[in-house]
């Protein structure tokens, strides 16, 4: 059930580019030119947000992707997506399209790995 949100997920937004879902940890990631710009898990979204996109989550009422239930532990890059947004296919699009800028913006920013010895 849950490979076959992800993959809905991802086919509503082609229009973005070839959307791939993949399985990750407990649920599945939506990535686009290897990039991951949203998670899927327990039937929830969760789209990759930054100082650009975040109000609008927040405006929302929407927290960020707390992975375990019985910590406190947050990951802050990730915000949960309102199911009203979700249901909407233009409204999910215009949102991804800003969560995938986010996630590239991010992936920018990383300093680049150092190879191993």
């Amino acid at each position: 059930m849950k490979r076959a949100i992800a993959h809905s997920l991802a086919a509503r937004l082609m229009a973005l580019g070839p959307v791939e879902a993949r399985s990750m940890f407990s649920g599945h990631g939506l990535f686009l030119d290897g990039i991951c710009f949203a998670l899927v898990t327990h039937d929830t979204v969760f789209l990759k947000v930054d100082e650009r996109n975040r109000p609008d989550f927040e405006r929302a009422g929407m927290g960020p992707f707390r992975p375990w239930a019985d910590r406190d532990t947050a990951l802050v890059t990730f915000y949960e997506a309102p199911a009203a947004v979700v249901k909407d296919a233009r409204k999910f699009a215009a949102w991804s399209a800003k969560a995938l800028a986010a996630a590239r913006d991010y992936r920018a920013k990383k300093k680049p790995k150092k190879p191993r010895r």
